[in-house]
Protein backbone atom coordinates (compact mmCIF):
# COMPACT_ATOMS: atom_id res chain seq x y z
CA UNK A 1 0.00 0.00 0.00
CA UNK A 2 2.99 2.49 0.90
CA UNK A 3 4.69 1.66 -2.23
CA UNK A 4 1.23 2.72 -4.42
CA UNK A 5 0.93 5.56 -2.60
CA UNK A 6 5.09 6.41 -2.76
CA UNK A 7 4.61 5.92 -6.93
CA UNK A 8 1.32 8.41 -6.92
CA UNK A 9 3.15 10.53 -5.09
CA UNK A 10 6.00 10.46 -7.90
CA UNK A 11 4.13 10.55 -10.27
CA UNK A 12 2.18 13.85 -9.50
CA UNK A 13 5.25 15.54 -8.97
CA UNK A 14 6.54 14.81 -12.15
CA UNK A 15 3.27 15.49 -14.20
CA UNK A 16 3.46 18.89 -12.23
CA UNK A 17 7.23 19.80 -13.24
CA UNK A 18 6.24 18.35 -16.87
CA UNK A 19 3.13 21.08 -17.05
CA UNK A 20 5.08 23.47 -15.44
CA UNK A 21 8.02 23.14 -17.95
CA UNK A 22 5.41 23.16 -20.57
CA UNK A 23 3.91 26.63 -19.79
CA UNK A 24 7.56 27.80 -18.98
CA UNK A 25 8.01 27.45 -22.94
CA UNK A 26 5.11 29.46 -23.94
CA UNK A 27 6.07 32.82 -26.20
CA UNK A 28 4.73 35.96 -25.99
CA UNK A 29 4.73 37.51 -28.91
CA UNK A 30 4.04 41.43 -30.39
CA UNK A 31 0.56 42.05 -32.95
CA UNK A 32 1.32 45.22 -34.46
CA UNK A 33 -2.16 45.33 -35.65
CA UNK A 34 -3.52 45.97 -32.76
CA UNK A 35 -1.82 49.32 -32.18
CA UNK A 36 -3.65 52.38 -32.85
CA UNK A 37 -1.05 55.37 -32.74
CA UNK A 38 2.57 54.65 -31.43
CA UNK A 39 4.84 57.06 -29.81
CA UNK A 40 8.23 57.20 -28.42
CA UNK A 41 6.66 56.37 -24.71
CA UNK A 42 4.26 53.83 -25.73
CA UNK A 43 1.56 53.23 -27.98
CA UNK A 44 -2.74 53.49 -28.17
CA UNK A 45 -4.84 50.07 -28.73
CA UNK A 46 -7.46 50.17 -31.50
CA UNK A 47 -9.41 49.34 -28.29
CA UNK A 48 -8.19 52.99 -27.36
CA UNK A 49 -6.23 51.27 -24.46
CA UNK A 50 -2.71 53.14 -23.79
CA UNK A 51 0.14 50.82 -23.28
CA UNK A 52 3.86 50.87 -22.48
CA UNK A 53 6.22 49.29 -25.41
CA UNK A 54 7.74 46.13 -23.62
CA UNK A 55 10.61 45.78 -25.29
CA UNK A 56 12.69 48.36 -27.43
CA UNK A 57 12.46 46.16 -30.27
CA UNK A 58 8.57 46.33 -30.49
CA UNK A 59 8.90 50.21 -31.89
CA UNK A 60 10.70 49.40 -34.72
CA UNK A 61 8.77 46.47 -35.47
CA UNK A 62 5.89 48.92 -35.61
CA UNK A 63 7.34 51.54 -37.27
CA UNK A 64 8.19 48.85 -40.17
CA UNK A 65 4.79 47.61 -40.02
CA UNK A 66 2.80 48.71 -43.28
CA UNK A 67 0.48 51.20 -42.12
CA UNK A 68 1.99 52.54 -39.06
CA UNK A 69 1.58 55.70 -37.47
CA UNK A 70 4.83 56.53 -35.52
CA UNK A 71 5.22 59.46 -33.83
CA UNK A 72 8.89 60.73 -32.43
CA UNK A 73 7.51 62.26 -29.50
CA UNK A 74 5.58 61.15 -26.00
CA UNK A 75 2.06 61.22 -26.57
CA UNK A 76 1.51 63.93 -23.54
CA UNK A 77 2.35 66.98 -25.64
CA UNK A 78 -0.77 66.74 -26.76
CA UNK A 79 -4.07 67.95 -25.27
CA UNK A 80 -5.64 64.56 -26.19
CA UNK A 81 -2.62 62.33 -24.66
CA UNK A 82 -2.43 61.35 -28.37
CA UNK A 83 -5.55 59.78 -28.93
CA UNK A 84 -6.16 60.99 -32.80
CA UNK A 85 -10.02 59.39 -33.08
CA UNK A 86 -10.96 56.17 -34.51
CA UNK A 87 -8.90 54.01 -36.74
CA UNK A 88 -10.04 51.91 -39.56
CA UNK A 89 -7.67 49.29 -39.86
CA UNK A 90 -7.18 47.98 -43.66
CA UNK A 91 -5.94 44.57 -44.22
Amino acid sequence: MKSILKAAAIAAILGTTAVGAYAADVAVTFDPGVVAYGYSDGYWTTKREWRSWDKPEYVEVYRKHPGARYYEYRHDRDPDMGWRGEVVIKK
